[in-house]
């Protein structure tokens, strides 16, 4: 069982990284505050705890790899490399800056730490089989670890690289839907209905595992029951809540899908979220 301070240490992390999601968002005033929250206790589950990575080695070839399908949540990941050591945390406020390599979405070419440019939904499980498939050709222990959303749920390729992990048996493959529900335009089951999520992916030949994605330890159960499952991948489905830490953001999940807070919205979020740090 995991000790209670690391659990401690890691929502302290959690919180500091969703603090740079609100000011590095309002400084370029455009960006997706949303689904960025929703997964950042999955993220930094990933790169606090479970992922074997050296910010100082980016190309290390025993690394496990992690890919951000829903690459327009870029924010959260960015302010994760930047906490782990791949740059420097001041390079966080230059995020969609002219130059800078804190682009809109993911890009691979421009920034340590990035496996795979993704923004163009669907995109990412594809390449994490391959990156999968090349471990268990290269005989590397490594894993592979790819967070969709639950809207992009919708492409037709996700589905396609579902059948894809199944029938190559990869089990050095873990897959996790930050399902908060939303879309852009809505609610995902008004939207385009995926539900229901479980059935569907143990129907596609993957061992399934649901979760709260906000709770530390349920996030890391579930990760470790992935590396336990042998003969088929793994899909965690987390359980979140758009915008989660920040009380108008939750209650207002559409209004700030990809809309920056503005300075006075940015304070009030930065102080919720300060005060919720202290109680933990």
């Amino acid at each position: 069982m995991i000790a209670k301070e690391k659990i401690v240490e890691l929502e302290a992390t959690a919180s500091k990284l969703r603090q740079h999601v609100i000011k590095m968002i309002c400084a370029a005033a455009s960006g997706h505050p949303g689904g960025s929250l929703s997964a950042a206790d999955i993220i930094t589950v990933l790169y606090f705890y479970k992922l074997n990575h050296r910010a100082k080695e980016p190309h290390w070839a025993e690394r496990d790899r992690f890919v951000m399908s829903k690459g327009h949540a870029a924010p959260i990941l960015y302010a994760a490399l930047a906490e782990a050591g791949y740059f420097p945390v001041d390079y966080l406020h230059t995020l969609r800056r002219i130059g800078s390599s804190l682009q809109g979405h993911v890009d691979m070419l421009s920034l340590p730490g990035i496996e795979m440019s993704t923004g163009s939904l669907g995109q990412g499980l594809s390449a994490a089989n391959g990156m999968a498939l090349a471990n268990r050709l290269d005989k590397r222990a490594s894993r592979v670890y790819c967070l969709l959303g639950d809207g992009e749920c919708q492409e037709g390729q996700v589905w396609e690289a579902a059948m894809t992990a199944a029938h190559y048996k990869l089990d050095n493959l873990t897959a996790i839907i930050d399902h908060n529900k939303f879309q852009i335009d809505g609610p995902v089951a008004e939207i385009k209905n995926v539900a229901p999520l479980p059935e569907k992916w143990q129907a596609f030949g993957w061992h399934v595992v649901r979760c709260d994605g906000h709770k530390m330890e349920a996030i890391i159960d579930a990760l470790e029951q992935a590396e336990k499952t042998k003969g088929k991948p793994t899909m965690i489905i987390a359980d979140t809540i758009k915008g989660k830490g920040v009380s108008y953001m939750e209650a207002s999940p559409l209004d700030f899908h990809g809309k920056a807070p503005t300075v006075e919205e940015r304070d009030k979020a930065l102080e919720e979220l300060c005060r919720r740090e202290k109680k933990t």
